[in-house]
């Protein structure tokens, strides 16, 4: 019974319509009405085991946790907002680093193979802080099952989940864009820099994130640093071509903003802007040895913002 219930929730139009109800209603009674300290130091305590100081921050998790509260501002929503922060990459570093769009839409039954392109492609909302959809052939794809995904995502408000202030008041759609690929057609590292107080301290590379997740921690000097975080690390990889631009670009969204994650990627010798992110991991991601949460968290300083 619960398959089938999953089915028609997920395949079917009127299975959706009916269910979906529920679903927000349960989400607004355990996330919304539920204050923001008390959802953070329960994520806090159910990833990292214990409980976090929000007074006297001293790691770099506790840290992020501190910034969900104390850091907002409207150039927060604007950057969160995947389909927003395109216009705000245009201003800042150029056009020409931003991912080509295929469409964006608040109706998710546009999202039909007729308004698709025959290339791959991406689709996400605009709003969350997760992946996306990712499209090689349309033709293999239920497409009621990615409108109904789709519509589930838009039902969600990721702020009341994590309370990342920043996610609470995005007008959300759906954006389609290009799907990025490298030589061997497989999606191409994500380097996350992280920019504390506007300068880089360390590169995150994400590698197989479709079938074996990896990641990879880069000093700034590019040497591999023995640690975990989150999954495990993967192979070497070689320092980017174009890794010194890829600094000076971060850092014209980094010198905004107490701490910053700038997303790139690199390929064919050519950089593309991934998103901004203000709490890395939700401010809940577990380091291997623990001893870089309070390493990180002695070198971020913080300071007071209000909206």
């Amino acid at each position: 019974m619960k398959q089938f219930i999953s089915d028609i929730y997920h395949n079917t139009r009127l299975g959706f319509a009916v269910i979906q109800p529920f679903k927000n209603v349960y989400e607004y009674f355990r996330y919304a009405l539920v204050s923001d300290e008390t959802v953070i130091k329960r994520e806090f305590i159910k990833n990292l085991g214990y409980a976090p100081d929000l007074e006297n921050p001293k790691t770099f998790n506790e840290k992020l946790q501190w910034l969900k509260l104390n850091d907002r501002t409207p150039l927060h929503t604007i950057s969160a907002d995947k389909y927003k922060v395109r216009e705000y990459v245009k201003e800042k570093i150029g056009e020409e680093y931003l991912i080509p769009l295929v469409l964006e839409t608040k109706n998710v039954r546009d999202i039909v193979p007729e308004n698709l392109p025959d290339f791959p492609f991406i689709i996400k909302t605009n709003h969350d802080s997760s992946g996306g959809i990712i499209v090689r052939d349309k033709s293999q794809h239920h497409w009621i099952n990615v409108q109904n995904t789709l519509s589930k995502f838009l039902n969600i408000n990721y702020y009341y989940r994590y309370k990342e202030w920043q996610y609470k008041n995005i007008e959300r759609r759906v954006v389609v864009e290009e799907l990025l690929m490298d030589e061997s057609g497989e999606i191409p590292f994500d380097y996350k820099m992280h920019y504390f107080n506007g300068k880089l301290v360390f590169t995150q590379v994400d590698i197989d994130r479709e079938k074996n997740h990896r990641r990879n921690l880069y000093d700034v000097d590019w040497n591999l640093m023995d640690v975990q975080w989150v999954y495990k690390a993967g192979s070497e990889v070689k320092k980017p071509k174009l890794y010194d631009k890829m600094i000076t670009l971060g850092e014209t969204f980094a010198k905004d903003f107490c701490y910053l994650r700038v997303d790139f990627y690199h390929v064919n010798d050519k950089i593309y802007f991934g998103e901004l992110t203000f709490h890395a991991e939700s401010g809940c991601g577990a380091f291997t040895p623990e001893h870089y949460d309070a390493d990180f968290g002695k070198l971020l300083k913080l300071h007071k913002t209000e909206v």
